[in-house]
């Protein structure tokens, strides 16, 4: 099942036990509030569907995982109430990736910026390959990574988590991530990517949904009140990106790419 959203889609296929869901947008798999709305609804769907047992988060292509937000959607925000409801998109995927009884494997092909980080955090074990470099940038363009900070943090640690945040313009590699936590584990090449996926896939598919829905409400204890948190934080970025120095960021961003 494919649903088609502001040029790019989310999409859905089932088998054995095994639901894969896939986003994709043009922009360098960036995520426009619609997308991030339908993401998290099929993730939604998925963790309360009987007959899956596990899930596979995946984007299109080979070079990029998710480039974050959806700048030219960033750009035409007016007013607290629209930036507000933009920034909860974030907030409410990661939210509802956290409540999910099913575990969430990331398929992390290639590079995270952002809001790409902070999925690949949410999710409860990430393969990438050696091409799969981070950076937060979000203080760059007069904000900061509060909405996915965390996700970042409880996954790297605060120390890293800060690192990042602060230096936000470079990038990390892939080995880096893997030190730090973030993935689970990296490859050298796209298909051994996909063969380690599917081999953890097919195993977790035979497992008691039971007890891997006891293993994650452990592995997340502590972040019980990260749906006000999350609100809380998707409040700051909000009132930031209206701010002068963000306009300016952004406008500046604008102008470099077209």
């Amino acid at each position: 099942m494919i649903k088609e959203i502001n040029n790019g889609h989310v999409r859905t296929e089932f088998s054995k036990g095994i639901t894969t869901i896939e986003f994709y947008h043009p922009q360098s798999n960036a995520l426009p509030g619609k997308l991030l709305e339908e993401l998290a609804h099929t993730i939604h769907a998925a963790a309360n569907d009987g007959e899956t047992r596990v899930i596979v988060l995946r984007s299109e292509g080979d070079r990029t995982f998710c480039s974050g937000a959806f700048f030219d959607e960033l750009r035409s925000l007016k007013n607290l109430d629209e930036s507000k409801r933009f920034f909860m998109g974030f907030a409410n995927l990661i939210n509802t990736m956290r409540k999910c009884p099913k575990f969430i494997i990331g398929r992390i092909q290639g590079r995270c910026v952002g809001g790409g980080v902070g999925i690949a955090s949410a999710v409860d074990y990430a393969i990438a390959t050696d091409a799969a470099e981070i950076k937060l940038s979000e203080l760059s363009i007069g904000i900061g990574p509060f909405v996915i900070g965390p996700a970042v943090e409880r996954k790297i640690g605060a120390a890293a988590f800060s690192n990042l945040a602060i230096d936000a313009t470079k990038w990390r590699n892939a080995d880096w991530a893997k030190r730090k936590g973030l993935y689970a584990e990296v490859h050298t090449s796209i298909e051994n990517m996909d063969e380690s996926i599917k081999r953890l896939a097919d195993s977790l598919s035979h497992f008691s949904p039971d007890a891997m829905r006891e293993m994650k409400n452990i592995f997340w204890k502590g972040c019980e009140n990260w749906d006000e948190l999350l609100y809380y934080r998707a409040g700051i970025s909000a009132k930031l990106i209206l701010g002068a120095e963000a306009q300016m960021a952004l406008e500046r961003f604008r102008e470099k790419v077209s």
